[in-house]
């Protein structure tokens, strides 16, 4: 029979969708490097490095004057960290404005961090002192132990006049900054997408980040490299590193002017 002589197909009948031209189902898109991995080598070196220095700088603090040059000294030393940081961010046409998360468009979004920051610190802190409990570097039998110990171990660090102290809290507010960059802006982004992981990324560069407070012995690396877990994880859930910012300077902060009023 003629194909003429056949049946228009019904209005209603879809036409067949060719093979070739059918939807696909879309990949989730996976992080790419933010630098050259030799680069992040460079970067975990220096920072393993000045932590092995770390505790010999500690030893040799004894007077004002090589406390503020202590203070000094790891503020060009993390400034010298960002500087390379972008550098090497350049070459993937990547800002230190998109490691931080942009800017805040209102002052509503400041305060949201700002309650964010307030409200992570006080949990992480209780979460902190279970997992130093655990570790053995808070006695809940012999709490007074626990800080004469803390004294005794952070005192050369710690300001002893109120001109240290406000100098102190400069180098804390500097801390959260760099270090955020350094550890959850840089690191975590930068293992989450070696990795194919975020999990796996966050506590990698939490690991490190404890690794680089080695003046602090073996049991606070770790509690210190949990807390930094705790960090990478408000990081990547809030996709800014704004609220870790302030509540890391404010932890720094606090801690160090506690250790002041306490060695006073």
């Amino acid at each position: 029979m003629s194909s003429y002589n056949q049946p228009p197909p019904p209005p209603d009948t879809p036409l067949p969708i060719p093979v070739e031209t059918a939807p696909q189902p879309a990949t989730p898109q996976q992080p790419s490097l933010i630098a050259p991995i030799w680069h992040t080598v460079i970067i975990v070196a220096l920072i393993l490095c000045n932590s092995l220095l770390g505790s010999s700088k500690l030893g040799a603090v004894s007077s004002a004057g090589t406390r503020l040059l202590l203070y000094a000294s790891t503020f060009i030393t993390q400034l010298i960290l960002i500087v390379i940081i972008w550098f090497g961010i350049r070459s993937r046409s990547v800002r230190l404005r998109d490691l931080i998360g942009g800017r805040w468009k209102t002052v509503e979004d400041f305060l949201l961090d700002v309650g964010i920051a307030i409200l992570f610190w006080i949990i992480a802190l209780l979460l902190l002192f279970g997992v130093r409990v655990a570790l053995g570097t808070i006695d809940l039998h012999n709490l007074e132990k626990s800080r004469d110990d803390a004294v005794r171990m952070l005192a050369p660090l710690a300001p002893h006049s109120n001109l240290e102290a406000v100098f102190f809290v400069v180098l804390s507010v500097s801390a959260g900054l760099f270090e955020e960059i350094i550890f959850r802006g840089y690191l975590q982004r930068q293992f989450i997408a070696l990795l194919h992981n975020a999990p796996a990324g966050i506590v990698v560069s939490g690991a490190i980040f404890g690794l680089a407070h080695g003046y602090q012995g073996g049991r606070m690396m770790i509690a210190i490299g949990v807390f930094g877990i705790f960090f990478g994880i408000l990081a990547y859930v809030r996709k800014s590193l704004r609220p870790g910012m302030m509540a890391h300077a404010l932890q720094d902060s606090i801690a160090g002017i506690a250790i002041f009023r306490l060695v006073r």
